[in-house]
């Protein structure tokens, strides 16, 4: 569905991805995992078309997508839940719902998408004429992928959607998550709650200093002791790669 092929991108003169190399099929929950600044971001940015590479192509089923605008993107069925949820906080729950159905003409079958999202989300319908600013960081949350959903996207794309949430909110996100996956949506997550991801994931990417230094299943990667050190709270360890020592 996805295949990302040795992709750089760079923010002026300072390279922030070098030679990214992963791929998304039909129906998986692939994740992305990594450090602050590692460049998680950033991939997710270069996909959904709001960075544009200097190197390399993403291709989306037959399609090399690199140079597209971020709209074009979402025609083609590629829709991303943001990092910090992105809502827009004076509109009404009920209007940053229908900012997700924008690239749409079908009236009818947006209003059905619309109640399924209801439906999956009960809290939306008894706030939907208010201010999404006053929702909280969970309920934030659930709108911001119902606003992804209305796209009706082949591949959702998501930053780090525990980010800032209480644990119990955090699961039942991980949860509906799941839940998406098994009613067929495909999902790249990014995230970097790492023992989350690698539960629900069937595949894994770990990203490092803007390159990626491990992938494989997700039973393996859990399984693995340099993933375990630096991202499973196994060991005090910063990353897979081993420090240089100076003198």
């Amino acid at each position: 569905m996805l295949r990302v092929s040795s992709l750089e991108v760079r923010y002026e003169k300072i390279v922030a991805l070098k030679d990214i190399n992963l791929e998304v099929r039909s129906k998986e929950i692939v994740t992305l995992i990594g450090a602050n600044g590692a460049g998680k971001t950033t991939l997710m940015k270069a996909i959904s078309g709001v960075l544009k590479p200097h190197e390399g192509e993403i291709r989306f089923f037959d399609d090399i997508i690199n140079y597209l605008p971020a709209h074009k993107i979402v025609e083609r069925g590629i829709s991303m839940v943001q990092e910090g949820r992105g809502i827009l906080m004076r509109m009404t729950v009920m209007e940053n719902l229908e900012m997700g159905a924008y690239v749409r003409k079908d009236k009818e079958g947006i209003r059905k998408d619309l109640e399924e999202i209801y439906f999956k989300f009960p809290i939306l319908k008894e706030r939907k004429n208010q201010r999404a600013g006053t929702l909280s960081g969970g309920e934030q949350q659930m709108l911001a992928i119902g606003r992804a959903l209305l796209a009706k996207p082949r591949l959702l794309l998501m930053d780090e959607p525990s980010l800032g949430l209480a644990p119990l909110i955090m699961n039942s996100i991980f949860e509906i998550i799941s839940t998406l996956n098994r009613e067929g949506v495909t999902i790249f997550l990014v995230e970097q709650n790492a023992k989350k991801a690698l539960q629900i994931a069937l595949r894994g990417y770990v990203l490092e200093n803007g390159k990626i230094v491990l992938q494989g299943n997700c039973t393996d990667l859990r399984n693995n002791k340099l993933v375990q050190e630096a991202y499973l709270g196994k060991m005090k360890k910063v990353g897979l790669v081993e420090p240089v020592l100076g003198n």
